[in-house]
């Protein structure tokens, strides 16, 4: 079982940065993978960036390339989603995932974080 707390969401102008951090505790993440989603009001959820625990490989939602970078501290099984020239379209709560390597669905989130850009 694996409890992920998300943190860092606020208020920012656009072209603006933020840092969230999820920080995951109950048991190592090794052979996991994490990663972080979001939902708008009024749509739909949507996969933002993985990594892979083990290896540190990564992928991004076209949406965000070259903007966000999710990556990881081991000793302290905490995943980060760096979010940089930040749109006003990426106003939505953030939230943190988790799955085991072994399955293939997200079975584990974070309660999320609200970030909102304004114009």
């Amino acid at each position: 079982q694996v409890q992920l707390v998300e943190s860092g969401g606020d208020l920012v102008q656009a072209g603006g940065s933020l840092r969230l951090s999820c920080a995951a505790s109950g048991r190592t993440l090794n052979n996991y993978i994490m990663g972080w989603s979001r939902q708008a009001p009024g749509a739909e959820r949507e996969v933002v960036a993985r990594i892979n625990w083990n290896s540190g490989a990564t992928d991004y939602a076209d949406f965000v390339k070259g903007r966000f970078t999710i990556s990881r501290d081991n000793g302290k099984n905490t995943v980060y989603l760096e979010m940089n020239k930040l749109k006003p379209e990426d106003t939505a709560v953030y939230y943190c995932n988790a799955r085991h390597m072994s399955v293939s669905a997200w079975n584990y989130w974070g309660q999320g974080t609200q970030v909102t850009v304004s114009s």
